[in-house]
């Protein structure tokens, strides 16, 4: 007899709909892992109103607090997409009622709030897992293989990340990214918490031992970040480079250069389509003497994925859950320690910025 699946709590709706309905839709693509029971909202007549089965089961319990998805005992584990200087508070909360914990990026406003959730989550023996999806997709995992062969692409030499959109008047003057009392991280802590997981993953997760902002960051008039990038060094030579901005538009890149292999993509974050993403690869290249051209030019790679990376996403979380919770497992710490160092690097990038462009070495 097949197990139920892990049962998803929701804390928070109101400015988050669209997010939620599209998370709700991918919960429903992998039905026998994990099904949506509750959903915590302040708003509850706002998210009442605007709930309907095409979106949200019927099942789906509407709480107006979010302490009683916390105490609801059919709840296994919750997902917390709330702006990052309220989310260390309830996901301690959360990992406190033994509670499994999906934190959405930026998972918190420093380094400091994110080790108290990690703590709580170590301390009741839940699972945390951040919100990344691209991690998820079958493409990443073909991408590692290359970057890890010394054959096709040698020594990581230097990485390149982009990731940028174009945010609307209404966007920019009243969403919570960039309301210094709610998030304060803006564009660094939305588009370059990708850029910098990006980087750290074709370094596999190495961290850099500095990091230098570059000039040209711009701000909104409450001071949050709208656009900026950094330099970002390591002791053993390989550098990268990021730039992130909701003023910008939409881009996606990656590009990693080893000794002898280069890697390019162009849709990183979210692939061009559902359910097949592309990824170029070289090795070996090298110019023709003439007529000028290249030898061993790039090639592209699809990848095709039965769900989309959402889906994934939840389908991965809910079977470490279900480890946890019915075979007994032990934690994946692999998770944790991958938001850390992201956390650490988006920590240094903004002191770097607030101390005009100066050099700051990296926590640990």
């Amino acid at each position: 007899m097949a197990e139920p699946p892990i049962r998803l709590g929701i804390l928070g709706y109101g400015e988050i709909s669209r997010r939620l309905s599209k998370l709700s839709k991918a919960i429903a693509l992998v039905p026998n892992h994990i099904t949506l029971v509750a959903i915590g909202s302040r708003r509850i007549h706002k998210a009442t109103a605007i709930t309907s089965p095409e979106v949200f089961p019927e099942w789906v319990k509407m709480y107006e607090s979010y302490e009683a998805v916390l105490d609801d005992p059919d709840v296994d584990a919750v997902y917390v997409p709330l702006p990052a200087k309220l989310q260390p508070e309830w996901a301690v909360a959360v990992a406190e009622k033994k509670k499994h914990v999906l934190l959405e990026k930026p998972v918190a406003p420093d380094v400091a709030e994110l080790d108290r959730v990690l703590a709580a989550c170590e301390a009741n023996g839940v699972q945390f897992m951040d919100g990344t999806l691209w991690v998820h997709h079958p493409r990443t995992a073909e991408m590692e293989e290359f970057i890890s062969d010394r054959q096709r692409f040698g020594q990581v030499k230097s990485i390149h990340t982009c990731f940028t959109y174009y945010a609307n008047p209404e966007f920019l003057e009243n969403d919570f990214r960039l309301k210094p009392d709610l998030d304060g991280l803006g564009a660094l802590g939305d588009a370059g918490w990708y850029c910098i997981r990006a980087i750290l993953w074709a370094a596999d997760y190495q961290l850099p031992n500095s990091v230098t902002a570059l000039p040209g960051s711009v701000f909104n008039k409450a001071g949050v970040i709208l656009s900026c990038g950094a330099s970002l060094i390591w002791e053993d030579g390989k550098a990268a480079t990021f730039h992130c901005s909701v003023l910008s538009n939409l881009t996606m890149e990656i590009t990693a250069t080893g000794t002898k292999g280069t890697l390019q993509v162009h849709d990183f974050v979210i692939p061009f389509k559902h359910y097949t993403a592309s990824y170029s690869t070289a090795s070996g290249s090298c110019l023709e003497e003439f007529p000028t051209g290249w030898k061993a030019r790039p090639s592209v790679h699809s990848v095709v994925s039965d769900l989309p990376q959402e889906a994934l996403m939840m389908q991965k979380f809910a079977g470490l859950v279900a480890g946890i919770k019915r075979n007994g497992k032990e934690t994946d710490n692999k998770w944790p320690t991958m938001s850390r160092k992201t956390q650490l690097v988006l920590d240094a990038v903004k002191i770097s910025i607030e101390k005009g462009c100066e050099g700051v070495e990296v926590g640990s």
